[in-house]
């Protein structure tokens, strides 16, 4: 099991076992080089961790510890911090992290395991609970290792891939794995394997009842120090460390804060560019690079090189991931972990701050549904269909066709429908049976109707924090990075930055039609105007046009389980530009190539 991970840890490897509790570990090293090996325990043996991430605040919780009497063996490893940490504070531990962290720790007097996964899901956390057995790990490819652990590919997880592009948790797309989701612990007792789990934390949009006379200074003052803050805590490293530079708000922020806390010319950026214009940014990397001094690295790779590189990046999921800006994640990954260790990027900016293209969208949405009766919401589908396709990235027709699908249903399953690769109409034809609407977009439908505030967009950032963030753009960060061995960090998930921004009213974040609105007015004296207002462009990957040139196919071969008749007819439309069937063809793609990697033991489920 440890031996498949090597990617995830290259640095050292250790095992521990009591003769029925096994523990195994692969390093990543980056914190306390000499002393941080794992499995680690307490002097006395009664508690031993295995722990992926990093506590961010560990120095602090240090301090509070030694304190209360804890006396530590290492000299400053985070790792040793979780052990004095459950000792002082119990299952209550996770609540005083600050990090990214998945960690097993084995309570040897209380005859227990205890596990806990970060709040947003950043580190993995797989497991398998059998009659005889509890198995977990990092990746799926390490617990399928175990003989006990059932390959069977779960159809119901299979339908939520192809209706959100990934698979939500607790599912995995083994029908005996489930992922411990984010913000959640769970405790075992080793005698009776009775598994419990419990959430000590979840994102609550409760708006701040005060506004202040200046609201734009005074919250922008707070972002600002916070967000400098976080920075500051992810400088962190005993090892090389960069940041990932797109041009963007939300990396360009992280490194105007990185350049005020290292000497000038030291900070290193990292971007990727493309000869195809329209996915195109480094050079707005090397414009905010230039500005605050960094040294900047540049790869700029043509299309013929990127897809070169696509079944190398795509055969090592350990589950499929329909989100196509995979590639080129992977591929600036691939570039940084040739110069550093560490990378800071600019995940979390959009979910927290309303930055995406649907936010803009959903009053226009609503006065739709409010002025065309949905029984001529086909007609008006079938309309705007017949507009040319472009294959660019985030185009008009793309955008408008997506957000028509999305408006035949109710507003509390807009957003699936508008992010997924097919609707569950076209879904019900795929696997050729019935669906059921409430259990294929019941996590989407959970965050919508759990929100507390009642405004649509509040609706909305609950989805895109809670759900599409920690099951799709974690996802793809977390296995694009390490499968370079390279460890990414999220200033925007600080968990104190977190907890403000949570209580800006909806309004200061999607304002008169400016999306991430309070974050850009807190970083007017920080980032250039043409910077902080450049269209958005997003991370994307030509797939459209490699599928409609045929630079990208479909082998012939068909999926068990699935109308392979529907797959070919979306095939041929796309290829004759009569409709734009990227996001299916994509996901169809993916799925072969993980069912060719993961072999005959991992069948597709036939139709019920």
């Amino acid at each position: 099991m440890t031996g498949v991970l090597v990617h995830r840890g290259p640095d050292d490897a250790g095992l521990w076992d009591n003769g029925n509790v096994f523990l195994g570990h692969r390093r990543l090293a980056i914190v306390d080089l000499a002393d941080g090996h794992q499995p680690m325990s307490t002097s006395d043996g009664d508690l031993t961790v295995i722990f992926n991430g990093e506590i961010y605040n560990h120095g602090e919780l240090r301090a509070e510890l030694k304190e209360q009497g804890a006396v530590f063996q290492t000299d400053h490893s985070d790792t040793e911090v979780l052990l004095h940490g459950y000792r002082q504070w119990g299952t209550a531990l996770p609540k005083r992290l600050n990090g990214m962290w998945a960690f097993a720790l084995h309570d040897r007097k209380n005859g227990r395991l205890f596990c806990s996964r970060d709040r947003f899901g950043k580190k993995p956390f797989f497991y398998a609970l059998g009659p005889k057995n509890f198995v977990f790990g990092s990746e799926l490819t390490a617990l399928i290792q175990h003989p006990d652990v059932s390959r069977n590919v779960s159809r119901r997880a299979l339908q939520k891939y192809f209706a959100y592009g990934y698979i939500p948790a607790p599912l995995s797309i083994y029908e005996a794995a489930k992922k411990l989701p984010g913000g959640c612990s769970l405790t075992l007792d080793i005698a009776t394997l009775d598994c419990r789990i419990e959430r000590y934390w979840e994102l609550v949009l409760e708006p701040f009842e005060r506004i202040p006379p200046n609201p734009e200074e005074e919250w922008g003052a707070q972002i600002r120090e916070l967000l400098d803050r976080a920075v500051q805590r992810r400088l962190m490293s005993d090892v090389p460390l960069g940041v990932f530079l797109s041009g963007g708000i939300d990396s360009s922020a992280v490194t105007a804060f990185a350049s005020r806390h290292l000497p000038a010319g030291q900070l290193q950026t990292f971007s990727i560019g493309f000869d195809e214009e329209s996915f195109d940014e480094s050079a707005y990397a090397r414009r905010v690079a230039a500005l605050f001094g960094t040294n900047h690295h540049t790869e700029t790779l043509s299309l013929d090189q990127a897809h070169g590189l696509l079944n190398e990046c795509v055969s090592r999921l350990d589950e499929p991931l329909g989100d196509s800006s995979l590639l080129p994640t992977y591929l600036l990954n691939r570039f940084t972990r040739r110069h550093v260790t560490v990378a800071l990027g600019g995940d979390g900016g959009d979910e927290l701050f309303a930055g995406y293209d649907p936010f803009r969208a959903l009053g226009r949405a609503k006065l739709y549904q409010s002025i065309f009766p949905r029984p001529i919401h086909s007609a008006i589908r079938a309309l705007f269909d017949r507009l040319p396709v472009s294959h660019g990235n985030m185009s008009f027709d793309f955008k408008i066709k997506r957000t028509l699908r999305g408006l035949s249903y109710e507003p509390r399953v807009w957003l699936p429908s508008w992010m997924g690769a097919l609707d569950a109409a076209e879904i019900e034809e795929l696997f050729a049976e019935p669906v059921d609407l409430e259990d294929l977009y019941s996590e989407a439908i959970t965050q919508w109707e759990q929100c507390r505030q009642t405004n649509l967009v509040d609706k909305t950032l609950q989805f895109y924090t809670n759900l599409y963030l920690q099951d799709d753009i974690m996802v793809k960060t977390d296995r694009a990075s390490m499968m370079h061995s390279l460890e990414v960090r999220a200033p925007f998930l600080d968990a104190d930055l977190v907890d403000f921004v949570r209580r800006i009213p909806s309004e200061y974040k999607l304002r008169h039609g400016t999306t991430k609105y309070i974050l850009k007015k807190a970083l007017e004296d920080v980032l250039p105007r043409d910077i902080l207002h450049r269209p958005k462009k997003g991370f994307g990957s030509p797939i459209g046009s490699w599928f409609k040139n045929g630079t990208l196919a479909l082998d012939h071969g068909s999926l068990p389980g699935l109308k392979n008749e529907f797959i070919q007819r979306k095939a041929a439309d796309h290829r004759a530009g009569r409709s734009d069937e990227r996001a299916l063809l994509w996901n169809v793609y993916v799925l072969k190539q993980w069912t060719r990697a993961a072999g005959d033991a991992s069948p597709l489920p036939a139709a019920a």
